[in-house]
């Protein structure tokens, strides 16, 4: 589960951009911008439990 969650929190910063930016309240680009920067962060953190191809067959 760990390895999808790199694609699923990219694509969750990408609907809290649009949601924000078509929002037309006073602090939505803020507060959108925030979330999806920390969301891409969290992102970059689970790259770790992507397989490494190259590693697993390097093994054998």
């Amino acid at each position: 589960m760990k390895r999808y969650l790199t694609a699923i929190l990219i694509a969750l910063s990408g609907i809290i951009i649009f949601a924000g930016i078509s929002l037309d309240v006073y602090w939505s680009g803020i507060v959108s911008w925030g979330l999806a920067l920390i969301l891409l962060l969290l992102a970059a953190y689970f790259t770790k439990y992507i397989p490494n191809e190259n590693k697993t067959k390097s093994k054998h």
